[in-house]
């Protein structure tokens, strides 16, 4: 059957998907010629690696889509294996361990910063890295920040003046529309080149510019540019990176390996000095080194700008479809890039010193699961779980004597933090207010609200569930896990769910039940896995607090009237200069304003005059 549907494939570029007898994806491939490339895995004499071997015995149907060139091949299947994550293609994965650099260019005023995590939600927003010297990367925003005007704050400080970061020139005023949105995305576009690699041509476009201040006697302008000139060049001044021709541009990838994991390094050389070095993982049984090479090049590629593919690439191993890969960057790029095993001298030398950075960044994820992996093993010994607590959630309740009382939900997976599942409540209770706290009620509340659709469910649903945890940990003492005990009884999901509270003062773990607490070592893997649950959700809660009291302290009355909304309140302060006029004016005063129509007009005079 599979012979009858490999015949009719055409000896032309284009992409194939091979499917099992339920119709599921197992595999994604491109080739300049289709029937060739296909046929090749049906032939008794290859030699395929046990994982393909195993995926060939499942294969019960082959479609095809034919493209115009090895290019589109390319972007068709990068775009169907991101969309379809087939098994047994090589995944990379996303373990949020190297942060990112974001440029919100969705936004008419651009923001600038550092996330771990990728988010596809708007096209034109770009994503640089991720890279794995996350210090250099602070210090290069940092500098960044203080040397070209920016936003410096998600949300504006006043309503109807510009803060002291405008005063200072760290700020062009965009709270206010003080600058344009055209001249903001010049500036951001200066910095974008940094971290496109790109300075030398960012170098000379700011020296012309200082120039032509100075020549048209603008002082201070030119020595602004000045400024950004020697903080550009001071950026990766100890980066040098020797190599018989500066002048190319370069990227060169290597990768280390063991049984579990896979740690790739591509080193971004750029006039002859490393201005990026970014990290991805793979599983080790995903593929082939060459084949996670060629993975790693291709999705990377996919997602920068045609300014950034470099002209040379030197790579560890000869890549499977080295001439399909160099044919679209070339298309992209406008011109020829060369993809280059290299043999000797510096060039080899590069690529040895990438595969040990690879290999020293195994070392150091290997070290780290083995801790995690000790400190989960502590920890269920420690509490006679049956099994390590894949999934651990902390609690802590954060307020001022009562006011603004909020509670945090921390995950982690493994022993590893899982930002993406935090979670933050406002207490709902009435009797807690300002002067009056309960800490007990409010994790008994928010213990409700967490597992309220677990209510009354069997312990073998429960278990199926991926966000049900093995391990809750309290933040507190005897008190507070008694209360959350007794919410979880009536929701007949104790004792079947275990928890436990921490201590801070001693750091003692208290059991339900127990009136003392265990015998730990405050040392121990364990006890120190659980402080650090601890101490991620006090910090949580206390973040998200202070957020709170920081929106209550800057809420207006006017933030309290029907349909009128930010920029109708900035028009009305620029009109009357304070809310005690807006108070004073008549209906017909109210109206002269700029959006203000007869009926938002009413609404504002009715607030101020409820009588």
């Amino acid at each position: 059957m599979l012979e009858e549907q490999i015949k009719p494939l055409p000896n032309e570029p284009g992409v194939y998907l091979m499917r099992d007898h339920q119709g599921d994806i197992l595999y994604i491939g491109k080739s300049k010629r289709l029937r060739s490339r296909v046929r090749s895995y049906f032939q008794p004499c290859q030699n395929h690696s046990p994982r393909i071997t195993l995926m060939v015995q499942q294969v019960a149907n082959i479609e095809f889509i034919v493209t115009d060139t090895e290019a589109e091949a390319l972007a068709l299947e990068a775009n169907l294996i991101k969309r379809h994550q087939p098994y047994f293609n090589v995944l990379l994965k996303d373990d949020k361990k190297y942060p990112y650099v974001c440029i919100t260019w969705s936004e008419n005023y651009p923001r600038i910063f550092i996330t771990r995590k990728r988010r596809l939600n708007h096209q034109r927003d770009r994503y640089y890295g991720p890279y794995v010297d996350t210090h250099l990367l602070r210090q290069t925003l940092r500098l960044v920040k203080r040397v070209f005007p920016l936003r410096q704050r998600p949300q504006p400080l006043f309503k109807d003046r510009p803060c002291l970061n405008y005063d200072i020139g760290r700020c062009p005023g965009v709270c206010q529309g003080l600058i344009s949105t055209e001249d903001y995305h010049k500036i951001v576009e200066k910095i974008a080149m940094i971290f496109q690699g790109r300075t030398e041509e960012l170098l000379q476009k700011l020296s012309a510019q200082m120039e032509l201040a100075a020549s048209q006697l603008n002082f201070e302008k030119a020595a602004q540019v000045r400024d950004q000139i020697k903080a550009i060049q001071g950026l990766g001044i100890d980066q040098k990176v020797t190599l018989p021709d500066d002048t190319i541009s370069r990227d060169a990838i290597a990768l280390a390996a063991d049984n579990t994991y896979t740690c790739i390094q591509l080193f971004q050389i750029r006039a002859g000095r490393l201005v990026g070095r970014l990290g991805f993982f793979a599983d080790t049984v995903s593929g082939t080194p060459e084949g996670i090479l060629q993975r790693v090049l291709e999705e990377h590629y996919l997602q920068v700008n045609p300014v950034e593919i470099p002209s040379e690439i030197l790579v560890q191993y000869p890549l499977p479809e080295t001439d399909i890969l160099a044919d679209w960057l070339g298309s992209q790029k406008g011109k020829k890039v060369n993809i280059i095993v290299p043999q000797k001298k510096q060039k080899a030398e590069l690529i040895r010193l990438v595969e040990r950075n690879a290999g020293y960044e195994l070392e150091k994820t290997k070290r780290h699961a083995q801790q995690n992996l000790l400190a989960l093993e502590d920890l269920a010994k420690l509490l006679d779980l049956q099994t390590i607590p894949h999934r651990i959630e902390g609690y802590d309740i954060s307020h001022i004597q009562g006011s603004n009382a909020v509670a945090s939900q921390v995950v982690f997976i493994d022993g590893v933090p899982a930002k993406q599942s935090y979670r933050h409540y406002k207490i709902k209770n009435p009797d807690i207010t300002i002067g009056h706290s309960d800490d007990f009620a409010s994790l008994a509340e928010v213990l409700g609200r967490r597992f309220r659709s677990y209510k009354n469910k069997s312990e073998t649903e429960l278990l199926g569930l991926d966000d049900y945890p093995n391990l809750i940990m309290i933040d507190g003492g005897k008190g507070q896990l008694s209360s959350v005990i007794n919410i979880l009884e009536t929701m007949n999901l104790f004792p079947g769910l275990k928890v436990i509270s921490l201590a801070k003062k001693r750091e003692e773990i208290f059991l339900p039940g127990e009136s003392k607490p265990l015998a730990t070592h405050p040392e121990q893997p364990g006890v120190q896995l659980l402080r650090r649950v601890r101490d991620e959700a006090h910090r949580f809660a206390v973040t998200f607090h202070r957020q709170q009291r920081l929106k209550k302290s800057r809420h207006s009355r006017l933030d309290d009237i029907p349909g009128l909304g930010f920029n109708r309140q900035k028009q009305l302060l620029a009109h009357f200069h304070s809310i005690d006029y807006i108070r004073e004016a008549s209906l017909e005063k109210l109206q002269e304003v700029s959006g203000i129509g007869q009926a938002l007009a009413t609404e504002i005079y009715n607030y101020f005059h409820p009588n």
